[in-house]
C-alpha cells in the first residue's frame, strides 16, 4: 500500500514538472526556442501540446524557413490527436499556401485521410464523407502517380459504400413504412414509390454497388405492393409493371433467394391481368 502510495506521489510531481516546463515554453518570447521543444512534443507523442504551440507559431513563422514544417507538422499533430476535421482543414490551408511545398503531396492526401477517419455511421449526415471523396479525388488529379495512389482508390470504395449503404437504408425505411401516410410528401404517392425512387436513383449513381441485388429486391417487392395498394385505373397497369421487375430480377439474379419470391408475384400478376 505505502509503495503505491509512493509511485503515485512521484508521477504525480513528474506530472506537475512537465506542466510546469510546458507552461514556461508556451509564455516564452523565444520563437526558435518554442519551435524546437514542439518538435520534441511531436517526435514523443505529446501531440496536444505539440498541437498548442504550432498553432501560435504557423502565424509568426509565416514567410520563414520553418513556415511550411510548422504548418505541416501541426496538421499531422492533430491528426495524430484525432481532431479529424480540424486536421483536414490544417492540410488543406497547407496545399493552399504550398502548392509545390515539400510536404504538398502528403498534405493533399491527409486532406482526405483526416475526412476518411470521421467518415460517420450511414445513418448521419455524410458531409464528411463527401469532402473525403472531393479530397482523395483532388489527390489523384494532382498526383496520378504518387505511391499513395493505391491507398486513395480503396480508400474512395470505401466512402462511396458508405452513402451507397446510407441509400440503401433510406430506401428499406421506405418499403418498411409501407401504407403509413404521415411521411408522404406531395411528390410521391406513397412510401413504396419513395422506396422504387431511392433505390432507382442509387443504382443510375452505383450501377456497380455490391448492395444491387438488395436495392432489386426493395424495388421488385415495392412495385409489388404498389400494385396491390393502387386505385382501380392504375392497377392492371402497375401488375404488368411488377411483373416485368420480376422477370428482370430473374434474368440479373438467377440465383438469388429472393427467386421464388420473384415467380410468386409473376404468378399472382398474371392471375390480375390476364396476360
Amino acid at each position: 500500500m505505502n509503495k503505491n502510495i509512493i509511485i503515485t506521489l512521484c508521477m504525480t510531481a513528474l506530472m506537475s514538472g512537465c506542466a510546469q516546463e510546458f507552461n514556461k515554453v508556451y509564455k516564452s518570447a523565444d520563437n526558435t526556442y518554442k519551435y524546437e521543444y514542439a518538435k520534441q512534443c511531436f517526435a514523443i507523442g505529446k501531440f496536444s501540446q505539440a498541437s498548442t504551440l504550432l498553432q501560435e507559431l504557423v502565424t509568426m513563422q509565416k514567410g520563414k524557413t520553418n513556415a511550411q514544417e510548422s504548418l505541416y507538422m501541426l496538421g499531422m499533430a492533430q491528426y495524430c490527436n484525432k481532431d479529424f476535421e480540424t486536421a483536414s482543414a490544417t492540410f488543406k490551408k497547407y496545399f493552399q499556401s504550398y502548392p509545390k511545398g515539400i510536404f504538398a503531396e502528403q498534405a493533399s492526401f491527409y486532406t482526405g485521410q483526416s475526412l476518411f477517419q470521421s467518415m460517420p455511421d450511414p445513418r448521419l449526415d455524410q458531409s464528411a464523407t463527401i469532402g473525403a471523396i472531393n479530397a482523395y479525388q483532388n489527390f489523384l488529379d494532382y498526383y496520378p502517380d504518387s505511391p499513395l495512389r493505391e491507398t486513395a482508390q480503396k480508400r474512395l470504395f470505401i466512402l462511396q459504400d458508405n452513402l451507397v449503404m446510407k441509400e440503401y437504408l433510406a430506401a428499406e425505411l421506405y418499403y418498411n413504412l409501407g401504407g403509413y401516410f404521415g411521411n408522404i410528401n406531395s411528390n410521391t404517392e406513397s412510401n413504396y414509390e419513395s422506396c422504387i425512387i431511392t433505390s432507382e436513383n442509387a443504382l443510375k449513381t452505383y450501377p456497380y454497388t455490391k448492395l444491387r441485388e438488395k436495392f432489386s429486391i426493395l424495388i421488385m417487392k415495392s412495385k409489388f405492393e404498389l400494385a396491390q395498394n393502387s386505385s382501380e385505373e392504375k392497377r392492371i397497369d402497375r401488375y404488368r409493371d411488377a411483373e416485368d421487375e420480376c422477370y428482370g430480377f430473374l434474368n440479373e439474379f438467377p440465383e438469388s433467394e429472393e427467386c421464388k419470391t420473384a415467380e410468386k408475384y409473376i404468378a399472382k400478376c398474371k392471375r390480375v391481368t390476364g396476360d
